[in-house]
Order: C-alpha cells, then sequence, then structure tokens
C-alpha cells in the first residue's frame, strides 16, 4: 500500500486493490467480524474514510511488531 491514500473516501473495491486481497467478500466479512477498517454507510453503498484505513494498517503494524 502506498504511503498516499486518496483524498476522496474509499470504497470496499480500493480496499480489494490496495491490499490485494482475492475479492471484496474479503472487506464485507472484516465488517461483520469488525476487524477490518471503520467503514459507514452512505445509503446502500459501503464507504471508508482513508484515515479511518491509515489508522487501521498502522494498528496491525503496531500488532505484528
Amino acid at each position: 500500500m502506498s504511503s498516499e491514500l486518496p483524498s476522496r473516501f474509499l470504497t470496499p473495491d480500493d480496499l480489494v486493490d490496495m491490499f490485494e486481497l482475492p475479492s471484496v467478500e474479503t472487506v464485507y466479512q472484516w465488517r461483520r467480524k469488525r476487524t477490518g477498517p471503520r467503514g459507514f454507510r452512505v445509503g446502500r453503498h459501503l464507504r471508508f474514510d482513508p484515515s479511518d484505513v491509515r489508522a487501521w494498517v498502522d494498528s496491525q503494524i503496531g500488532e505484528a511488531a
């Protein structure tokens, strides 16, 4: 993942591309299990704030260290 995240809200497909995940279903599993980055709904669409994604990545790196 690059250190620069887009300034717009991210979609589940963006996370699939960023983290090279097998499918968007992985993102939805993270959400159900509450293990992934914090997301929110805009109507029926799931979105992620880039700063929340960065905070989640940093927490994952901290746990791994």
